[in-house]
């Protein structure tokens, strides 16, 4: 998709589209004449996301205007402008639209909106059809979207300045895209060791450095947790580890990010119902939003060091799997009885989290489809997240706010520690169906230690069983949003 920023009157644009903004309550002066009939019958009420696609407009060189409702001025911000520039991509999708141009008013025109109207074109643009083999179903992308303000604000914010803004739109959204295309990969096409060439694939071609961890070396490292998880698999684990540092680095710190890799969870022993075991493609999604993240850091680069981490594996149930009642031997030397096979992401989080601080890694976000009980909790609105710092839990919100991904803090008292203690090993897995994914995070607290650590739930966020305005079904991409931004800010 080619984009481009222009200094121009939205009027003035000769492309197939215009998209021009409309105000709930206070509707734009320009059109109070020329659209009187449509106004006063409440066709056109500038409520978000209300789209009226407009033939020849008076006084427009474009073929077509598109006049998208955005809501209340007062209320709108760059992760609203985000959503509607995604809508409106999709709105337009198969009415034969090559070139589209965004007219965004003066006091909108800031790096921020730039950056979030370049985001929601691409991601709304993704679809989820790359196997279909009927070409002529597909609607044909639209290849030029033009950037559109005015010279007041190039003014206020030097175009440089809007240029760079554009750029990393463009870079964040086509890594969130890359982590939406692994993620709806079927699970017999991406296995952990593909998932592991994927990853080199694109560290080779960003810069990053890169290792993988077979079975042979986990073993001889002592990761029993991990390996306890893949053992039921005819497919092989893999560890993926992707470097980036810093030409200059603004301090010693080492930001670790670790995504739970899951290729394909049946629950193992602990198998889970028929019924929707299809989705469990997705159970790497943690992974797959980790290693997007990791590409746009390498082109961003930030000023501090970061490692991604993404313990790859299968959870099957086959004649080797792990058995409930097993105790393993994570790669900290702590024990773990695995009461519930199911309960999978939390064992190989446990050792790629040790590992990630035998790295040198000074501060943790993991991210993960882990657990039933965080769509309980928030529905599929908001990601869960549990921190054992304050300070880095701050960071993590400010990061998760700029990007539009929505977090909410959820509870990390000692009394959830209670659940997981046994008379067998140092911990167990799981603790009662009440407070399950609070419990899930402790387990994960007791490996991150007195490292500063977030753990991001996204078993409701990450995947979407619908198409949204913005989005299409499938993988949403989140949280790589946050993840790069807080990179990008860390001081």
């Amino acid at each position: 998709m080619e984009l481009k920023l222009v200094r121009a009157k939205a009027s003035e644009l000769d492309v197939d589209v215009v998209v021009v903004l409309e105000w709930e309550v206070s509707p734009r002066p320009e059109f109070a004449k020329l659209l009187a009939d449509l106004y006063s019958s409440g066709e056109i009420k500038g409520k978000r996301l209300e789209f009226t696609l407009l033939h020849s407009l008076e006084g427009y060189k474009a073929r077509r205007v598109l006049i998208a409702g955005a809501g209340k001025r007062e209320k709108f911000d760059a992760a609203a402008l985000r959503k509607l520039a995604g809508a409106a991509v999709r709105f337009l999708e198969g009415k034969g639209i090559s070139a589209l141009a965004f007219a965004l008013d003066d006091d909108i025109a800031t790096p921020a909106h730039v950056t979030a109207v370049v985001e929601g074109a691409i991601l709304g643009a993704w679809e989820p059809d790359y196997l279909k083999t009927d070409q002529e179903e597909k609607n044909k992308p639209i290849s030029s979207i033009l950037i559109v303000i005015q010279s007041v604000a190039i003014q206020n914010a030097p175009a440089p300045t809007l240029e760079a803004a554009l750029q990393k739109g463009r870079i964040i959204a086509e890594a969130a895209n890359l982590s939406r295309d692994i993620a709806v990969e079927p699970p017999n096409l991406l296995t952990p060791l593909i998932l592991a060439d994927r990853a080199r694939r694109m560290s080779d071609a960003c810069g990053l450095s890169f290792e993988v961890l077979d079975q042979d070396r986990m073993r001889q490292l002592g990761m029993g947790a991990l390996l306890g998880v893949a053992q039921g698999s005819a497919a092989p684990p893999a560890l993926i580890v992707m470097r980036y540092t810093p030409a200059q680095a603004a301090s010693a710190d080492h930001l670790g990010l670790v995504g739970k890799g899951v290729t394909f969870d049946t629950g193992g022993i602990s198998i889970k119902p028929s019924e929707g075991m299809e989705k469990m493609k997705y159970d790497m999604a943690g992974g797959a939003a980790v290693i997007g993240a990791m590409q746009a850091i390498a082109l961003l680069k930030p000023s501090v060091a970061v490692t991604g981490i993404v313990p790859a594996v299968e959870n099957m149930p086959g004649s080797r799997a792990q058995r409930p009642g097993d105790i393993v031997t994570s790669l900290s030397g702590k024990t773990i009885e695995v009461l519930n096979t199911d309960a999978e992401g939390r064992l190989i989080l446990a050792d790629a989290i040790t590992y990630a601080k035998q790295l040198g890694c000074t501060h943790l976000i993991d991210v993960a489809t882990l657990t039933g009980a965080i769509v309980v909790a928030l529905g599929h609105t908001s990601s869960g997240v549990f921190s054992n710092d304050d300070q880095l839990l701050a960071r993590w919100m400010t990061a998760s706010k700029d990007s539009g991904e929505k977090m909410w803090h959820m509870p990390l008292d000692d009394e959830y520690r209670d659940q997981l203690k046994t008379v067998y090993a140092d911990i167990q897995n799981i603790g009662t169906r009440w407070g399950g994914a609070c419990a899930a995070a402790m387990f994960l607290k007791e490996f991150a230690g007195d490292t500063p650590w977030v753990h991001v739930d996204v078993a409701g966020t990450a995947w979407l069983d619908d198409a949204k305005p913005s989005l299409a079904k499938g993988p949403a991409g989140i949280p790589l949003g946050s993840l790069v931004n807080l990179a990008l800010n860390w001081q």
